[in-house]
């Protein structure tokens, strides 16, 4: 073949490459903007009754530590209320959206007043995710310490990729060292009456694990107008309650280690309820290996989530679970926006990341990880208690789905690593 033939059959494929890009981006396009709009017509057509079952806080000691688990926004900002309120030396405050709305007031009043009495505040809060909250809702009155993760950061030039595009997803309360809060719940009214999670509070030597998580950041970030929060090293160690951190500027993400140590030791049972399933392939591999061998592998999911494309890219994976034996429940009548898992009676893990690529690998997370019979024992009740709220989707089901269904699902399979 000459040397023309070459160049012409070259540029050919480079062309046609172009096109099947160009095509396939349209389509993805195109697909995102239908979904969106069913999801839109849905919504208005079928608004969500509200409520949704829930228990009272429980607590249990876990290594010396009280560990109290809240599955009711209500109860639980009282609680995180309280604590302010009663603050004596120092608050932490971490929260990736801090709505601006009546219950958002309520903890801005508070942590004004906990200053206004002697007591160092220091605020943290992610700007992405609360663009559409007024600017002048954080201008705290001093001596209030701000930190304001930055929507755009100097290392997304000079280092892109990973490293730098994590959000500060985390949501963090610690007070005077002596108590502390991490799980799913953002502050604001909605998740309050209408979306269910679960949260913690912590108290005893534990709470440690969120003390230095917070000023961990704090430091990393405060740049030159903060003051430094100290490194203190812990008073006591106890491996049954640590907090995994993931912090993506470090390339450090042990929340998706601590996931995989446990489903690959999972003997008799894996419950997992999760705001946004999009599993990656060895986290895939370590289910459909544990149903393999005997292991009843539960997900909960919403049936209809806040974020409709994460849903149509999650569906994708629903057929290699059913067929492997991992049960899929969808979560009905609200937004279920827990990250929690439990395995065989006696680990547990609750906080802050998602099992999908943006938690796992991308933004800053905390989770809670344990070691208890008896937090998991409450763990599964409330699992149990979940599934009372859910409809199971069968294999049959999961066939009978309309082929255009299949299309859009095939057509966002490449938008997996963005979630």
């Amino acid at each position: 073949m000459t040397g023309g033939r070459l160049r012409r059959r070259a540029g050919a494929l480079v062309r046609a490459a172009g096109w099947y890009t160009a095509a396939m981006s349209t389509a993805q396009v195109a697909a995102v903007v239908g979904v969106v709009a069913v999801d839109e017509i849905r919504k208005r057509r079928n608004p969500p009754p509200g409520g949704y079952p829930s228990v009272p806080p429980v607590s249990v000691d876990v290594a010396g530590s009280r560990i109290t688990t809240f599955t009711s926004g209500r109860d639980l900002y009282d609680a995180m209320l309280t604590a302010i309120e009663g603050a004596r030396h120092t608050v932490y405050f971490e929260s990736y959206i801090w709505k601006g709305d009546d219950v958002g007031q309520r903890f801005k009043d508070a942590l004004v007043a906990a200053s206004e009495r002697g007591v160092d505040v220091y605020v943290v809060y992610d700007a992405l995710a609360n663009l559409v909250v007024p600017p002048s809702f954080y201008r705290l009155p001093e001596p209030i310490h701000v930190l304001r993760f930055p929507v755009f950061r100097s290392s997304m030039i000079t280092r892109p990729g990973i490293r730098s595009l994590g959000r500060d997803h985390r949501k963090i309360l610690v007070v005077d060292s002596a108590i502390g809060f991490v799980g799913g719940y953002n502050i604001g009214r909605l998740y309050a009456d209408h979306w269910r999670d679960t949260h913690l509070r912590v108290e005893g030597p534990s709470v440690w694990e969120l003390d230095n998580a917070f000023c961990d950041f704090w430091n990393q970030y405060r740049g030159r107008r903060l003051p430094a929060l100290p490194d203190q090293g812990a008073a006591s160690w106890d491996a049954r309650t640590e907090a995994a951190r993931n912090a993506p500027s470090r390339l450090l993400f042990p929340v998706r280690g601590l996931y995989l140590k446990a489903i690959d030791r999972a003997s008799q049972r894996i419950y997992i309820t999760q705001a946004y399933f999009i599993p990656d392939e060895e986290i895939l591999a370590g289910l459909l290996a544990a149903a393999r061998r005997g292991v009843d592998v539960r997900v909960i999911v919403p049936e209809y989530s806040n974020h409709v494309v994460a849903d149509w890219v999650a569906r994708g994976y629903f057929g290699r679970l059913l067929e492997g034996g991992v049960s899929i429940w969808f979560y009905r009548n609200a937004m279920v926006h827990a990250k929690t898992a439990t395995v065989d009676g006696r680990w547990s893990t609750i906080g802050t990341a998602n099992i999908d690529r943006l938690s796992l690998t991308g933004n800053y997370e905390v989770n809670l990880e344990m070691y208890s019979d008896d937090q998991a024992a409450e763990m599964e009740r409330i699992f149990e208690m979940d599934l009372e709220n859910c409809r199971r989707l069968t294999y049959e089901e999961w066939a009978r789905r309309h082929r255009l269904a299949r299309v859009v699902e095939r057509v966002l399979k490449p938008l997996r690593p963005l979630l």
